[in-house]
């Protein structure tokens, strides 16, 4: 009996040979923080420090070449020095680092009048990170920022839910005021040097003055004759993961040996513009300077500025080497064979180019070379809203650790996403890597299309679900670019509009529509390929009493043109747009394949009808005076075949 009362515990010690002894010696470390330091292991491109360890010497030179690069991409235009920076979370900073800068010349103690806050500062780089360690960052620091119950990170763009069209500008200097399309229709609104130079002091200002900044230094375009190496300055860590996920991502080796950028992104964020700079007609502005190859955010947070500000340039600069830059997703077959699909946001261009049939070489950016076509990108920008598992499986299983959920609602507790609500915007979006993609195939590129397919969603309902064109009609159509702008993918837009885009995709278009649809057309002839125009609108009525056509009618329509069958169909032509339309087709009801058929009133469908094919020839007028070719011919044909009364 024990001291207290209580019946004393006694134990036998039992034989070895019964009981194994399965204890582990205790951990080598004397406080929490070393018990901490034991759970990372340092890694080559992101150590916080540069120091002359196990990298060696010559790793320690490269590094710091990138940082001074870094520092150099940051440098005001009116110092001579770029900021001190060093690569690291300021918050894991043991002491004062050694500090990296770019300079011209040998550093001098720089006079007392001369000193500034901002250069007694560092600017902590953190640089190429992993998408688990911008996890940590958004989650800690960006307010609305929370891993989804399927491991995505759900972020907010802040007021900004979708792009700023009307705040975009463009340098308009003696070489792009005769290469780049200006003036009426086009999407390129001019601002002068001096001008962008201001509005680059202040991004550059607010960047440098904050504790700590992203730097992701990545590709753009898989044909690795073609590439361009873009580094994207940005505030936050969701910008930061956005463009890990949609960019090319760069092998260690290839980071190791990246060097200077070919093109610069300096994004600001939410940090406004000033009102009172020539040009500004809001405190948000997206500047483009290709003399300097640079860009330059203010006031808005939508990320997919960065995405579609690097396609213009794209745009520009491919053109240059007779490469044809598309705004179009991009599939191939098990034989090989190739297919573009056009269309802007909304016409399910990203849905109907991820087919689990088909390797997905891409959903929305391509180059179209003399070697065949190539992703622009290294993600996908998926629409969210409405998203099922049953209607697009891919896209549901790609949402997961590592992809960006952009202003999506989510269950309070179990952090499940409801794609159906609006409350924050109906532009909700998903970014990931094409590789989530079951069957992306890697690299992405592919052999010349044999199928062009241009997407149009017709709010109107008098276009046929399917059409084959000539090629006067493709490139016509092509364009014309007509399709409805559908609510959220750009500020101010709240339901269905109808629209013409130039080349589908005429607010990232740099050069004028017909030099685009020449070298498509041109392509096209050498390489044999057949185009089609399919209509994911509305069928035996306009928007608001007709109905969308189903997407599983659109499937089998796209299945049959990459099988061939639709090219042995039985064909009979429309009135007014003189359309070849298919008289019958499997797994689509005959009646709506013509889509007079379709509407119960007749009389309204021919006026309808009518008034869309004027609003096609008063939107062409734009592009009637531009020659082609060394004659006109061929933009005579390109007239006539648009719509006849």
């Amino acid at each position: 009996m024990a001291s207290n009362g209580l019946p004393k515990i006694e134990t036998q010690k039992l034989e070895e040979e019964i009981c194994h002894d399965d204890s582990v010696a205790p951990v080598k470390a004397q406080t929490v923080d070393e018990l901490h330091s034991l759970q990372l292991k340092k890694s080559g491109p992101n150590t916080p420090i540069i120091q002359q360890t196990a990298f060696g010497a010559e790793a320690a030179d490269k590094n710091k070449q990138q940082l001074q690069s870094i520092s150099a991409s940051l440098a005001s235009l009116t110092r001579e020095t770029g900021p001190k920076v060093v690569k690291g979370d300021p918050a894991k900073q043991p002491e004062t680092p050694k500090v990296v800068h770019a300079s011209q010349q040998h550093q001098q103690t720089p006079a007392f009048s001369n000193i500034t806050d901002s250069a007694l500062k560092f600017t902590h780089i953190l640089y190429n990170l992993s998408p688990a360690e911008l996890y940590e960052q958004a989650i800690r620091y960006e307010k609305g920022s929370f891993i989804t119950s399927s491991g995505a990170l759900a972020t907010l763009s802040g007021a900004k839910t979708g792009r700023s069209p009307r705040d975009k500008r463009v340098v308009k200097d003696d070489t792009t005021s005769e290469e780049l399309w200006w003036g009426k229709g086009s999407p390129n609104i001019e601002m002068d040097e001096q001008t962008f130079l201001v509005n680059r002091e202040r991004a550059v200002d607010y960047l440098c003055s904050l504790e700590k900044v992203f730097v992701n230094d990545q590709f753009l375009n898989w044909d690795p004759n073609n590439k361009l190496k873009v580094r994207i300055v940005s505030a936050r860590a969701y910008h930061s993961l956005f463009m890990h996920n949609m960019c090319i991502r760069p092998t260690p080796e290839e980071l190791e040996n990246f060097g200077a950028p070919d093109f610069t992104i300096y994004n600001a964020g939410k940090f406004p513009c000033n009102r009172y700079t020539h040009y500004m007609t809001s405190s948000t502005s997206i500047d483009l300077n290709l003399a300097r190859r640079e860009m330059v955010i203010l006031g808005t947070q939508y990320a997919g500025e960065m995405k579609k500000g690097l396609f213009s340039v794209m745009h520009y600069l491919m053109p240059k080497r007779q490469i044809l830059s598309l705004h179009s997703g991009c599939n191939m077959g098990k034989d090989g064979d190739v297919a573009l699909f056009f269309g802007l946001s909304g016409t399910g261009k990203t849905t109907l180019s991820t087919d689990h049939n088909r390797y997905l070489i891409g959903d929305d950016e391509h180059c179209w070379s003399g070697h065949g076509v190539s992703n622009i990108e290294g993600g996908c920008y998926a629409k969210c809203i409405d998203l099922s598992r049953e209607k697009e499986p891919d896209i549901w299983n790609a949402i997961k650790f590592g992809t960006v959920l952009e202003n999506v609602v989510f269950e309070e507790h179990t952090r499940e996403v409801d794609y159906t609500d609006k409350s924050v915007t109906e532009n909700t979006r998903a970014a990931y890597p094409i590789e989530y993609i079951p069957n992306a195939k890697i690299p992405c590129v592919g052999p010349h299309p044999k199928n062009v397919i241009l997407l149009a969603c017709d709010a109107f309902g008098v276009l046929p679900p399917v059409s084959k064109l000539n090629l006067a009609q493709t490139m016509y159509h092509f364009i014309s670019g007509y399709t409805a702008l559908v609510a959220g993918t750009e500020e101010g837009i709240k339901e269905p509009t109808a629209t013409f885009s130039a080349c589908f995709g005429a607010a990232f278009i740099m050069l004028h529509p017909t030099r685009y649809a020449a070298m498509l057309a041109e392509k096209m002839q050498k390489h044999g390929a057949t185009a089609w125009l399919v209509n994911t609108g509305w069928s035996g009525g306009s928007y608001g009493t007709g109905s969308r056509i189903k997407l599983a009618y659109t499937r089998k329509i796209i299945d049959a043109i990459h099988s061939g069958e639709l090219l042995n169909a039985n064909y009979t032509k429309t009135e007014v747009f003189g359309l070849e339309i298919p008289t019958e087709l499997g797994g689509v009801p005959s009646e709506i394949l013509d889509p007079v058929n379709a509407w119960p009133d007749k009389g309204a469908y021919k006026e309808t009808l009518l008034k869309l094919g004027g609003l096609f020839r008063k939107n062409f007028e734009v592009f009637t005076n531009y020659k082609i070719g060394a004659d006109n011919n061929l933009t005579e044909e390109i007239l006539a075949a648009g719509p006849n009364f």
